[in-house]
């Protein structure tokens, strides 16, 4: 069977016109859940749907390594991380990450995010009206470290979180955005380096459950210690995505307000409301566009011919809004989440798949509960003002942000 084909010679500018929406739209166009386009001069497959993300978690398959651009392993990724692994390296690589979602540990990440949230709104006391999007960065920054074992000084606070930020921002950037990613990487690269070299050395000597720990004294499948580059980059692989939760919680807090009566049933310290008012933040507001993986070997799916080295999309964003897999996609549901069965394939804010042997991101229990533990503090540990602002976000810009980034004022703690 022919797979439906977007009609030009590249299709690249589009897509950065489109964002979020360019592979969601061409499916609603096509009426299919796959079609062929060009972008950055190559052929590329794009499919969606619970199906789609179940074959394209299928490492049979597809393949990661050697997918992602030089311009996100040089920002966002960094080389030789998890991301980019395949077969027996990456289970075992997985593993290392996975070691440390232990519920003690997850415990312990819940003690630290309260405990930071409580300084935070002490401090924010003292300032009449603050952007709370930079103030949550460096909240999640302070978080990751102290998680994670990484010395972090007081004087040293905003240039790594601005640094890992960057990063974070970087992603889906051209032009300024992208080398301010690049630089900031490279110089988080280099404390970190000096970080772990140091606990080599016996200089540092972080607690055994902790991600420095683990990731200094990581081996490889041959036996040896990883270089103190890679080390430096999948330690940075826990650190920067705890950071980039603050763009969850930012549009959370956005949720509260812009539907107070979600607001008004987290204030019932209801659990289960809570966690499904998180996941529905996750469903809702645009954080990842698209993965990208590449075919492994010829195979055919739902009657459609896969070339050997392909490369294929998988859409993210469409498939959290698929209105075969969700009712009403683009209303803010979280009671939604009620009847949700949990399945792998057709919610995949941060990927899909088996935590432990796939590559759906390590870090997604780490994600809810520090939204959670965060959310609950907006609702019932603080008063605050929304002055009037442009709350909208760009669903070209990608990674998304309101406008604002949310500001807030005349905070007061309860």
């Amino acid at each position: 069977m022919a797979i439906p084909r977007e009609k030009g010679l590249d299709h690249t500018l589009t897509m950065l016109s489109e964002g979020y929406n360019y592979i969601g739209s061409r499916r609603k166009r096509f009426a299919s859940d796959i079609f062929q386009t060009r972008l950055m001069g190559k052929k590329v497959i794009c499919i969606g749907g619970k199906e789609a993300a179940e074959i394209f978690y299928d490492e049979g398959k597809f393949k990661r390594k050697g997918v992602a651009p030089n311009r996100v392993k040089e920002t966002l990724f960094g080389k030789k991380g998890v991301q980019g692994l395949d077969g027996a390296a990456h289970k075992h690589r997985k593993q290392l990450f996975m070691s440390l979602m232990t519920p003690e540990r997850l415990n312990n990440l819940k003690d630290i995010t309260e405990k930071q949230w409580e300084i935070a709104v002490a401090n924010w006391q003292e300032m009449k009206k603050f952007i709370f999007f930079h103030e949550a960065e460096k909240i999640m920054c302070r978080i990751a470290c102290q998680w994670a074992g990484v010395p972090l000084f007081a004087k040293e606070l905003d240039r790594r979180t601005n640094d890992l930020a960057a990063m974070i921002d970087a992603f889906g950037a051209v032009g300024p955005r992208h080398w301010r990613g690049r630089t900031a990487r490279n110089r988080s690269e280099q404390w970190i380096r000096n970080i772990v070299d140091q606990v080599r050395n016996g200089q540092q000597h972080p607690n055994v459950d902790t991600a420095l720990y683990a990731m200094a004294w990581h081996r490889d499948l041959n036996g040896n210690l990883l270089d103190l580059q890679t080390a430096a980059v999948e330690l940075l692989n826990i650190v920067r995505p705890i950071v980039a939760i603050g763009r969850y919680v930012t549009f959370g807090a956005l949720a509260m307000h812009d539907f107070p009566e979600t607001n008004e049933k987290l204030k019932t310290g209801n659990d289960a409301y809570s966690r499904m008012f998180v996941q529905e933040v996750r469903r809702y507001y645009p954080f990842g566009p698209f993965l990208g993986a590449k075919v492994r070997d010829d195979f055919t799916w739902d009657g459609h011919h896969f070339k050997k080295g392909t490369l294929v999309f998988l859409d993210i964003y469409g498939t959290n809004h698929d209105p075969d897999l969700w009712k009403e996609p683009y209303t803010f549901d979280p009671e939604r989440f009620k009847e949700w069965k949990g399945s792998p394939f057709d919610f995949i804010p941060q990927g899909g798949g088996d935590y432990n042997m796939g590559h759906r991101c390590a870090g997604e229990w780490v994600t809810i509960e520090v939204m959670k533990v965060s959310l609950e503090f907006l609702a019932n540990r603080m008063d605050y003002k929304v002055p009037k602002q442009d709350l909208r976000y760009d669903m070209v810009r990608i990674p998304s942000l309101p406008k604002s980034r949310f500001m807030i004022s005349d905070v007061t703690a309860k």
